[in-house]
C-alpha cells in the first residue's frame, strides 16, 4: 500500500496548474447513459474516480475510451444498457456511482444500483434520490443492498414538482438528469447551487435538453423523448485550487494558481483574506497566494455553495493550526468530518473536538510522524500539515488522495516542496 513520505518546512514557490473538477466529469459521465448517441468529456482529471466511473459504465454496456496523459478526453457511448445494473463491486469505493440511478431508469425504464459506498464522513443517504423518482411514477424497491428502481407503464418517467428537504448536490444531479426524458415539466425546488451543478446543466443543454433556472435554487426541465450527442469541457476543480491556495498560505510561499476559476473560490478566498493571507486574482483563470509571517485565527462554518465548502474544511483545519489565537471550525454539512483532527493532534496541534465543532488555539509547532488518513479530503489536510512539521511525515492510506487529486506529488514536487510516494516493501 502506498505512503508519502513528506520533509516539511519549505515554503512552495511557483506556478500549479489546476485540474478538470472531478465532482464536474463524474455526473458529466453518468449523463451519457441518457442517449445513444457519444458523448466526449474533455479537461477530465486522472483521478482513481474516473477510472472506477468507467469502468461502471462499461459494466452498464457503454463503450468507454479514453486518451492518454496529459490530453484527458473521455469518449462514451451507450447504445443499449444492459439492464442498467450497477454492482457493488464498483459501487462500494465510490458514492457518486448513484449518480448513474437518475439517468438508467429514464433511458432504459430499469435500474438496478447498489447502495454505494465511499469515504467515511458520515451518512450521506439517498432516500432523497429515491423519494423525488417515486413522485416521479418510478416504482422503487430496496433489497440485498441494492435500489431497484422501474419506470411505469410504457416506461417513461413522468414530470413532477419536486422539493428537496434539505440541500443535496447529488440529489440535484440525478433528479436533474432523470427529468431530462421524463414525460412533460419537472420542476426541482431547494437545489444545490454548486457550480458542479451549472456545469452539469450546460453539458445537458448541449445534449438538447430544455432546462431553466441556472445558478438558482429552483430548475425548470421540459423533458425530451430522446437527447443526442455532445462535446463538453468540465471546469476547473474549485476544491483542488482551494487547497493549493491553502499550501500557499501555510508553508508562507508565493504560488500562481493557473488554470482555476477565482469566481468558485469565493468563500475560501475570503476567509484566506480574514486570516492574513494576500490573494491576488491576476486574470479571469489565475490566482496568487503570498503567505505571511503570522497568520490570524479565522472561524469557518461550512456550509451549501456559496459558503465555505465542507470539501475545504480538513485543509483550513490544518491552516488554522498554524494561526495566532483560537479558531472555531463548525461542520454543518457531515457529522463526521474531523477524523484528520485526531491525526493532526498526534503531529502537535492544539484541538478539541465538540460534537460538530472543532475549538483550534494556535500557532502550534507541528512535528513529523506517521499518519492515517481517513477520507479523500482528510488525506490532504495532512499534507498541508506535514509541508509545516518539522522532521518527517508518513501519511498511509494514500489511496483516498488518490481519488480526487491528480498527480498531486508531482505537482508539489514542482514547487519545492520535498514530498515523495513510497510503493510496496519501500512504504
Amino acid at each position: 500500500m502506498d505512503k508519502f513520505q513528506i520533509r516539511g518546512g519549505k515554503p512552495l514557490q511557483g506556478t500549479v496548474r489546476i485540474s478538470g473538477a472531478k465532482n464536474s466529469a463524474l455526473p458529466a459521465m453518468a449523463a451519457a447513459l441518457l442517449t445513444a448517441e457519444r458523448v466526449t468529456l474533455h479537461n477530465i482529471p486522472m483521478v482513481r474516480d474516473i477510472i472506477t466511473m468507467a469502468k461502471l459504465l462499461a459494466f452498464m454496456s457503454a463503450k468507454v475510451s479514453t486518451t492518454e496523459f496529459p490530453a484527458a478526453d473521455y469518449s462514451i457511448e451507450a447504445e443499449s444498457l444492459n439492464g442498467a445494473v450497477a454492482p457493488y463491486e464498483l459501487v462500494k469505493t465510490m458514492r457518486a456511482s448513484i449518480l448513474t440511478l437518475g439517468p438508467a431508469v429514464a433511458r432504459a425504464g430499469i435500474a438496478h444500483v447498489s447502495l454505494p459506498g465511499g469515504c467515511s464522513i458520515g451518512a450521506r443517504p439517498v432516500d432523497l434520490h429515491v423519494a423525488a423518482l417515486a413522485k416521479m411514477g418510478a416504482e422503487i424497491s430496496t433489497d440485498h443492498g441494492y435500489i431497484r428502481a422501474k419506470a411505469p407503464g410504457k416506461g417513461r418517467l413522468k414530470g413532477a414538482h419536486i422539493v428537496f428537504e434539505k440541500i443535496t448536490v447529488t440529489g440535484t444531479e440525478n433528479i436533474l438528469m432523470a427529468a431530462t426524458l421524463a414525460e412533460g415539466e419537472t420542476i426541482i425546488e431547494n437545489c444545490a447551487r454548486e457550480p458542479e451543478v451549472t456545469d452539469l446543466i450546460h453539458l445537458l443543454r448541449k445534449m438538447g435538453a430544455e432546462i431553466r433556472g441556472d445558478d438558482t435554487s429552483t430548475l425548470r426541465i421540459q423533458g425530451k423523448e430522446k437527447l443526442h450527442g455532445a462535446h463538453h469541457s468540465v471546469i476547473a476543480d474549485r476544491i483542488e485550487a482551494g487547497t493549493f491556495l491553502v499550501a500557499g498560505a501555510i508553508t508562507g510561499g508565493d504560488l500562481t494558481i493557473a488554470g482555476c476559476a477565482p469566481e468558485h473560490l469565493g468563500a475560501v478566498i475570503a476567509k484566506l483574506e480574514k486570516a492574513g493571507v494576500t490573494v491576488e486574482t491576476l486574470d479571469g483563470t489565475t490566482l496568487r497566494v503570498h503567505g505571511t509571517e503570522k497568520l490570524a485565527a479565522a472561524d469557518v462554518t461550512t456550509e451549501e455553495y456559496p459558503g465555505f465548502a465542507t470539501d475545504m474544511q480538513a485543509q483550513y483545519l490544518a491552516l488554522a493550526t498554524q494561526a495566532e489565537g483560537t479558531s472555531v471550525i463548525t461542520e454543518t454539512i457531515f457529522e463526521n468530518r474531523f477524523l484528520h483532527a485526531s491525526e493532526m493532534m498526534r503531529m502537535g496541534a492544539n484541538i478539541s473536538i465538540d460534537g460538530r465543532r472543532a475549538v483550534v488555539r494556535g500557532p502550534a509547532k507541528l512535528t513529523g510522524t506517521t499518519v492515517q488518513a481517513s477520507d479523500l479530503r482528510a488525506s490532504a489536510g495532512l499534507v498541508l500539515a506535514g509541508l509545516v512539521a518539522s522532521g518527517e511525515t508518513i501519511i498511509d492510506r494514500v489511496y483516498h488522495i488518490d481519488r480526487g487529486y491528480e498527480r498531486i506529488v508531482e505537482k508539489l514536487q514542482a514547487v519545492g516542496a520535498e514530498i515523495e510516494r513510497l510503493h510496496g516493501k519501500e512504504a
